[in-house]
This record gives C-alpha cells, structure tokens and sequence, in this order.
C-alpha cells in the first residue's frame, strides 16, 4: 500500500525488477529513480506537470515524413551530442561520429566518383571535397557506401524547400582503393534549426538563438565497421561555440579553403570557388544503418 512519496518510488522500482530483459531492467530502474528524483528536486506542481505532458504530446503531433521534432529536441538538450561521444571513440573527444540529425534520408541517388550532388539550379561558391575514410590504424577503407548530404546556402534542405528538385544536394557515392571519395557542391552556410514547434518554444524562453553552423554530413557504411556518421563544420564559422545542437567538436571541424584563381579543371566554377580536404575513421563493429528520421 502506498503511504507517502517514498513509497511510490519504492513500488514502481519493485515492478521494474520483474522485467526479463536484463538491460531493459537496468534501464528502467535507472530512468524511475532520476525521473522521481527529478520531480523531488524541483517540486514539480500538478500544472507544471499536466503542462509536461502537453509538450510531449506536441512533440509527437508534430512528427511527419518531413519533420522530427523529437530529434530536434534529443539535440537542442545535448541529449544527442553526449550519446554520441559516450558511444564512440572509447570516450575521447577525436571520435569521426557526430550527430545524424533529423534530415537523413535513405536511397539517394548514385553519383560518379568527382560527380555533382545538385540536381537543381542552386546558387552559391562552388565546393569540391576530397575526402578519405580509414580504420584505427589508418589504413584506406575501400568500397565503403558514402551519403553526404548538406542544406542549401539559403540554410534549407530539399525536403523543406519546394524549390529544389527531390534529393537535390544529396548523393551516395563509394570509396575507391585508397579509401577516397570525391564530389562536387556548393559552400553550405549556417542556418536556423525549425522553431516553430517546441524546439522553438525552449530556444526563445531560455535566450538561445537557433543558428546550426555551416556544415557537410557524411555517412558510411561497410560490413565489419561500425557505421560512420559524421559532419565536418566550417571552421571560420560565427557559431561554432554556440551551436543549439551542441554537435561541433574540434576533431570534426576543418578549413574550407577558399582559392581566387580559376578552378584548373572546372571551368564553370568561377570564382572564388573552395575546397575541403578532409579524413574520416571508421571502427570496427555491426555494420547497421540507422532509421531515417523523415522519408
């Protein structure tokens, strides 16, 4: 029988010992008690919690095929950020996993080693990447599968954007024998994450902006290494110290180097035009893709 606020937690604990999966049990039993004590820690009134379980409701609501308020959320409280590093890299800091974010999508189209990822008339400096993907001991990694996918300089994805074709700036591409891929762009910009939901709600009660800095993604997948997923961060960026985010760290932000003279080879480039030269490193492990969090 219940008798005080004690009690309750004692009993949910109690129930949480009966389920069978030993890992479901220990998070269960974990998530009960900071969940209790959290509601002790800061009093929390009847309102404030019938107001809580609104916001999560709104949360959900506001998940459609092109939109992942949930996501947002987990990444806007450095819930995201903090999984990805306890996660990755045996806790250090120089890990190549980041942040997927909520605008991955699966099957994009093939492109050709050195190919372009706009499928649409799409303003901005020309950006050529040259990137490398290598194991723990540098070695190439060789016929890897590569999606990079990036916003526009006007700081849309094509799913948000009805005026870029469908899987404009996005490509899948594979790493040839010494583990490089290539592909051309634009110069990504920084852009505001949506706030026209919860996200938004929290980011203009707590005094935050909502700017993302300038930013590539990259995943890549390959049987017996754990799946990369990964941004590289313009390092002359305004916002690195302040992402809402709080994806940017030092190991994964890189120079995108601007060049003022024609492009030797690409004629239609102008000027100026940049370039990024970058390294990726994969770690052994299952070799799964995540679930897309829009279609």
């Amino acid at each position: 029988m219940i008798r005080t606020h004690e009690d309750v937690t004692a009993a949910v604990l109690a129930a949480m010992e009966r389920t069978s999966d030993p890992r479901l049990r220990e998070i269960m039993g974990a998530l009960v008690r900071h969940l209790h004590a959290f509601v002790r820690e800061v009093r929390l009134t009847e309102p404030e919690f019938r107001r809580a379980t609104e916001i999560l409701n709104d949360i959900g609501r506001m998940k459609t095929d092109t939109h992942n308020e949930m996501v947002l959320m987990a990444g806007s409280l450095g819930v995201s950020a903090l999984v990805c590093l306890l996660n990755n890299g045996g806790g250090r800091a120089e890990t190549s996993q980041n942040l997927l974010g909520p605008f991955w999508r699966m099957n994009a189209p093939h492109v050709p080693d050195g190919g372009s990822i706009l499928r649409s008339d799409t303003p901005g400096a020309a950006l050529f990447v040259n990137a490398r993907i290598v194991d723990r001991e540098g070695r190439p990694v060789a016929g890897a599968e590569v999606d990079v996918w990036q916003a526009s300089p006007d700081g849309q994805y094509e799913n948000q954007d009805p005026r870029q074709a469908d899987f404009n700036l996005r490509g899948k591409l594979a790493t040839d024998a010494d583990g490089r891929f290539r592909f051309r762009t634009v110069r990504p910009a920084g852009y505001p994450i949506p706030t026209d939901g919860v996200v938004g709600r929290m980011l203009a009660a707590q005094g935050r902006h909502a700017n993302r800095p300038a930013h590539l993604h990259v995943l890549a997948f390959k049987p017996g290494f754990k799946t990369l997923i990964s941004q590289v961060y313009a390092d002359d960026d305004p916002g690195l110290e302040s992402d809402p985010q709080f994806g940017v760290t030092t190991a994964l932000t890189a120079r995108f180097e601007r060049h003022d003279a024609p492009h030797p080879d690409a004629t239609d480039a102008g000027v100026p035009w940049y370039s990024l030269d970058f390294t990726f490193t994969m770690e052994p492990g299952e070799a799964a893709l995540p679930q897309a969090p829009i279609r």
